[in-house]
């Protein structure tokens, strides 16, 4: 297993239009393969996004049908690179969606899928609402993706406010952990950049996250600022509020040296809440 390689993240403002979106964000992948990364990951919904009201509408299909696999296995190939495609919109049984993630070989193989287990059910306050679950089914397992470097835990933008995910992901092996976003600009300003450093940090773990930024089709707008973090809660890489990919050098033997001075990954212990009747006046 090899211990070091480069990372990059894509940052994109998806539109409703699939084909427009497959062309910026496929050629952002090929620059950043042109610039050494053996890994590229993108964001949350990057092939096609809208609002309507609280809800959430990506562009969707079948998988068997979806434009976006083929077209990143062809990059995967011709760059012989890894690549991350943060999140799709899959067509459902139940005539919901699916928000997929898919990590791609070399080869251009799914080596692994996750959709996304929590929903963005939110009441921001300023007129700002989200009902994810209107439009998306849930899913319910978590997942750890094989790569060379170690394994990957897979997750998607709102997961990241749920802790237990990521240390039941670093538990279970990994060493990194993904979270593609379309991180909504108000949380983003108070909340992103805290949250991935804590994640990073409690479980010892690189994270890659690639965040949508700008205005979305029917409303609301998108922070940006992709990170890559190390496992010592250092941001190697930001991408700020506009189109391009960040690129960051990742040396696996890091986390290793940081679960070595804070080994918490050890120190967990189960234990009981215990209530107590409110005292008497």
């Amino acid at each position: 297993m090899s211990n070091k390689f480069k990372v990059a993240c894509v940052q994109n403002c998806a539109t409703p239009d699939v084909d427009e979106n497959i062309e910026v964000t496929t050629g952002l992948t090929r620059a950043a393969g042109e610039a050494g990364a053996n890994l590229v990951c993108l964001p949350e919904y990057f092939s096609g996004l809208r609002t309507e009201g609280a809800r959430v509408h990506p562009v969707a299909f079948p998988e068997a049908n979806h434009s976006v696999l083929p077209a990143f296995a062809a990059e995967a190939r011709n760059l012989g690179i890894w690549i991350h495609l943060g999140s799709l919109g899959v067509t459902a049984d139940d005539g919901r969606i699916f928000n997929r993630g898919y990590v791609l070989n070399p080869n251009g193989s799914i080596v692994a899928r996750y959709d996304k287990i929590h929903m963005f059910d939110v009441d921001l306050g300023g007129g700002q609402s989200y009902r994810e679950s209107a439009t998306i089914s849930p899913g319910d397992r978590a997942v750890l993706a094989p790569t060379p470097w170690g394994a990957m835990g897979l997750s998607i933008c709102y997961d990241l406010r749920f802790a237990e995910l990521y240390r039941s992901l670093a538990q279970a092996g990994a060493r990194m952990l993904s979270v593609p976003a379309a991180f909504t600009l108000l949380t983003g300003e108070a909340h992103w950049h805290v949250l991935n450093r804590a994640r990073a940090i409690e479980n010892g773990c690189y994270v890659f996250a690639p965040c949508q930024y700008g205005m979305l089709t029917g409303g609301g707008e998108c922070y940006g600022h992709s990170l890559i973090i190390d496992p010592w809660g250092r941001v190697l890489a930001d991408g700020g509020d506009e189109e391009g990919f960040i690129i960051a050098d990742v040396d696996m033997e890091q986390v290793g040296k940081a679960r070595e001075r804070i080994p918490a990954l050890t120190h967990d212990r189960a234990f009981e809440v215990e209530e107590h009747a409110e005292a008497a006046e």
